[in-house]
């Protein structure tokens, strides 16, 4: 039997070590399609809705195994779909692979059907690597490049395959003019900072009195090191939300999530520190880095094109999170007061206590925070959790507690919405023995997340593990721009803009087979995440939640909440009512450190 272009793209993918493809049928890959019928679905073609959420799964892959994930689609809109979850890819440094069609040869330039010009669609997106197969020869140099660099740069890269390529007769690069041979592999690599680098380093870190690590998830494979140096230093340790999965939240000075979703402590961290140290992170709100002038800081990161850009570091340090921490260690000297170490643990516990007091307050009908919190003891060891962007991300930044052993991300640069649920489905063919969880807005889960629980349906019966909760914040309400727009613009909510249909999505789910458990009162939450976890299979849990809780910001002062409550007055007559009912004194729960002396 005669090899096509196509077969041998997909014998290329197994010996690369690729399980799992996400992609989209279309004519424009029928090539690729025909040839993973002879090829007995190897590797595995999962179905996705459409081809956005293919990326998506596609980066949730990556993001929970370190592999790279790939997915594919059909010439025009196919392709077109794909580049929300690419840039998803391209701005989190993940490794993802797109495999796209293309019209026929004979066709291109002819204004044919579904003809769009890829290179440009794709030029920016896959920057580092994106190419057209034109002839057999070309292919296994292009595909092998496409695979390399998306794991050198971490960053997806693209190959387009027009239909008729796709259909030709397989022969290699031959010995001869013009014609580039190809290998497997990439090997395995380490960068180090220079020893004259790290003693710099070490010398400012000595130096410090109340030092702050602020690490991402460039910091994940080096917890053992990350935690060491902590503790050398006497320091607290905040996490870009990319990083919350990279150090355990039961160490007493982690002092959780950074930014506008971050916590209190890791405000006040920045805030008063004299020392940073940045390990595998891009944070870029530099608004939560300490004010310039104020302290001495110094950066570890991979990658030399993103250091030296958040903060103005005396000393960038070059090289791998774990190797340069390695050589970095021996240099800290550990003889230093530990009442700056005090001082932050301290904060750390006042928090957990003001989160469990928000937690509890009351709300109608249920408080979202409270939704957050229940489940947090209630996670598995190994769970596997995803997070959509909105509100519900501030719930998970501040209320679960992500032990050792736990894995956890979102859409940290990008912030779209819409990731939480394919990134969850990625996930479970990363890890198919591991429990996966999703937390998402009703916002979110109506632009992608019913149609995916189709594709959950579909898929449930292959995993190990069947678990995949899927819990749903239903309130009605785009929140997180809603209460930017009151918080931040000082207007109040815009309802044509912001207001959501009713939508039954646990009943939507039981439509398809899947538990659906919809709690309406606070007393039933706890029972529904209980539910969910033990289903035998995908479950959607929703919970009908208040949408007048706001997402304080860890920075905010009681003056800009009380500016908060007039813009509700002002402009949401049916929320003035929680004005009466006791919003300054929930105010003064929320914001204990900041509530002025004596106010009322």
């Amino acid at each position: 039997m005669a090899t096509y272009v196509a077969d041998h793209i997909l014998r290329r993918l197994r010996a690369w070590g690729v399980e799992h493809v996400f992609g989209y049928p279309g004519d424009g890959i029928n090539g690729l399609l025909a040839a993973w019928g002879r090829a007995e679905d190897r590797p595995r073609f999962i179905q996705s809705r459409h081809e956005e959420m293919s990326a998506f799964q596609a980066v949730g892959y990556a993001k929970y195994s370190g592999r790279i994930g790939v997915c594919a689609a059909t010439s025009g809109p196919g392709a077109i779909h794909l580049l929300n979850g690419l840039y998803d890819a391209k701005l989190d440094h993940v490794p993802v692979l797109a495999i796209v069609g293309q019209t026929h040869r004979s066709a291109m330039g002819g204004s044919y059907q579904q003809e769009v010009d890829l290179h440009t669609l794709f030029k920016d997106v896959a920057s580092d690597f994106v190419e057209t197969v034109t002839v057999p020869e070309q292919l296994p140099n292009v595909l092998d490049r496409a695979i390399r660099t998306a794991y050198a740069r971490r960053a997806p890269t693209a190959i387009i395959v027009p239909g008729d390529v796709q259909e030709l007769d397989y022969s290699p690069p031959t010995h001869d003019f013009k014609m580039v041979p190809s290998s497997l592999g990439a090997g395995s690599w380490t960068t180090v900072p220079s020893q004259e680098s790290l003693e710099r380093a070490a010398e400012i870190l000595n130096a410090g009195d109340k030092v702050a690590l602020l690490v991402g998830q460039g910091a994940a494979g080096a917890r053992a090191e990350v935690q060491r140096m902590a503790e050398l230093l006497g320091a607290g340790v905040a996490k870009a939300l990319l990083g919350k999965d990279a150090l355990s939240d039961e160490l007493p000075y982690v002092t959780g999530s950074i930014g506008l979703l971050g916590t209190r402590p890791s405000y006040e961290l920045m805030r008063d520190c004299d020392t940073l140290l940045t390990i595998g992170s891009s944070f870029p709100y530099a608004q939560y880095l300490p004010e310039y002038g104020r302290a001495r800081a110094v950066q570890i990161d991979i990658d030399p094109h993103m250091v030296g850009m958040r903060y103005p570091y005396e000393v960038n340090l070059v090289g791998d999170a774990k190797a340069t921490l390695e050589r970095l260690i021996p240099m800290i000297d550990p003889a230093r007061g530990r009442e700056w170490y005090d001082e932050v643990c301290a904060g750390v516990a006042r928090w957990r206590e003001v989160m469990t007091r928000r937690a509890e307050l009351s709300a109608d009908p249920i408080n979202p925070e409270y939704v957050a919190h229940v489940l947090d003891p209630l996670l598995p060891d190994d769970a596997i959790i995803s997070s959509d962007s909105g509100s519900a991300a501030n719930w998970y930044a501040r209320h679960l507690t992500l032990r050792d052993g736990m894995r956890s991300s979102l859409s940290g640069t990008l912030a779209t919405m819409g990731c939480g649920v394919p990134y969850a489905i990625g996930a479970k063919f990363a890890h198919p023995d591991r429990p996966a969880i999703a937390l998402v807005g009703d916002g979110a889960m109506q632009m992608n997340g019913l149609a995916e629980l189709i594709t959950a349906a579909k898929y449930k019966d292959d995993w190990e593990d069947p678990r995949l909760v899927v819990g749903v914040w239903n309130n009605r309400d785009l929140n997180q721009v809603t209460w930017e727009l009151r918080a931040m613009g000082g207007e109040p909510s815009f309802l044509p803009s912001q207001e959501l249909p009713d939508v039954p999505y646990a009943a939507f789910a039981r439509s398809l087979g899947l538990t659906g458990i919809r709690v309406e009162k606070p007393e039933d939450v706890e029972a529904g995440w209980r539910a969910a976890l033990e289903a035998d299979g995908p479950a959607v849990v929703e919970f009908l939640t208040d949408p007048a809780v706001p997402p304080v910001p860890p920075h905010a002062t009681w003056e800009q909440m009380e500016a908060t409550a007039a813009s509700i007055l002002k402009g949401d007559a049916d929320r003035g009512a929680m004005i009466k009912q006791g919003f300054k004194a929930k105010v003064q729960e929320f914001l204990p450190s900041t509530k002025p002396k004596g106010r009322k």
